[in-house]
């Protein structure tokens, strides 16, 4: 019989073959587009030190102009590919000039350099990624009448059953490939508006954070191509009484941890009180759709903080209240944040910074 595309897909590679496949995978001009092409190398690999740099054509992504458009990639970072398995790899990128300088939409080397300034504060990450599945002819959320809206709000968030969760397939596949990776996914919950869910990355050390949701971000393209549905990141993608998307960032460092924490966390939240303007400058486009003071957010106008309330910029949890230690939510961020930014950011403001 012959050979289906899915029978290729699913090909075992020789018991002699050592050459394996690892794809690169960087983030495109936009800022939110990844971009991904593989390569062979001669054999497994167990270290970034061990891949070479590559390079693309820039003025492709909207990254370089057309008269010199190479643009390098470094590997930084290397998760297992649950999509070919084996020895093969994800191998995350960031850019650079063939001089060596990175490009103005590298992110993460500014970021890298806030965190290398202080490594003794262990700060640690837990990144709520919301996001919204569409259906791709009229790129309308899965399970709402083509042209019309579903029921109100209320059964969906963590809800079960053919009326109440959309595309649970999508979400499960995505999970075990996350941990497949390796990456440090907690879980996964159906969200408030039908058709939008959530998964969580952390916690996560510094870096390691801002490149695991960039991955996790990028299997879940994969595995929603491969289902024939859109992702949307959009932080509103429905206007009116819906909730929107967000990707709360839960922080704390190594002294939030500790016995006396709680003023070190009261500290830091009145530091992004001070810079709440930029911070939200920085917070994702389209944001202003988003926090409006209703539906679970605050009004992005205005800081504002308390223990276990949902409508506030920043949430401490009962168990951090009771325990006088722990960590922070900062409930800003929108679901098309890049986490890069945002998480540099809250650690520079609250650890680093010094009004």
């Amino acid at each position: 019989m012959a050979a289906t595309i899915d029978d290729l897909l699913r090909l075992e590679m020789p018991a002699d073959e050592k050459r394996i496949i690892a794809e690169y995978i960087w983030v495109g001009g936009s800022g939110l587009d990844l971009r991904s092409k593989p390569r062979t190398l001669p054999g497994p690999v167990k270290s970034v030190s061990e891949l070479p740099k590559w390079n693309y054509d820039g003025s492709s992504t909207g990254q370089a102009p057309g008269e010199d458009s190479e643009v390098i990639l470094y590997p930084q970072a290397i998760f297992r590919d649950p999509f070919r398995g084996g020895d093969n790899i994800l191998v995350m990128c960031d850019c650079y000039t063939p001089q060596g300088e990175p490009i103005p939409t590298n992110t993460r080397y500014a970021a890298n350099k806030l965190f290398q300034q202080a490594l003794d504060a262990q700060p640690w990450f837990g990144l709520e990624q919301e996001y919204t599945l569409l259906e791709k002819e009229h790129k309308w959320p899965l399970g709402w009448p083509v042209n019309g809206y579903p029921g109100a709000q209320g059964p969906y968030y963590c809800g079960v059953g053919a009326d109440k969760a959309w595309g649970r397939r999508i979400v499960d596949a995505h999970y075990k490939a996350c941990v497949y990776a390796g990456i440090t996914i907690s879980g996964t919950n159906g969200e408030v508006m039908p058709g939008q869910w959530e998964f969580q990355v952390g916690p996560a050390v510094g870096i390691a954070a801002g490149d695991e949701l960039w991955v996790a971000r990028y299997l879940l393209e994969r595995i929603t191509e491969m289902e024939g549905v859109i992702l949307s990141l959009d932080p509103k993608p429905v206007e009116g009484d819906w909730n929107g998307a967000g990707c709360h960032c839960n922080f704390s460092t190594k002294a939030m941890r500790e016995d006396g924490g709680w003023e070190v966390i009261m500290d830091a939240v009145k530091n992004l009180g001070l810079r709440h303007k930029e911070h939200i400058k920085a917070y994702g486009e389209g944001n202003e759709r988003r926090l409006t003071g209703r539906h679970e957010t605050a009004s992005m106008d205005k800081f504002s903080w308390a223990v276990a309330s949902r409508g506030t910029s920043v949430r401490i949890g009962r168990d951090t209240e009771a325990k006088k230690k722990g960590y922070m939510e900062d409930r800003r961020p929108a679901s098309n944040m890049d986490p890069y930014v945002v998480t540099s950011l809250v650690f520079d403001t609250t650890t680093l910074w010094k009004p």
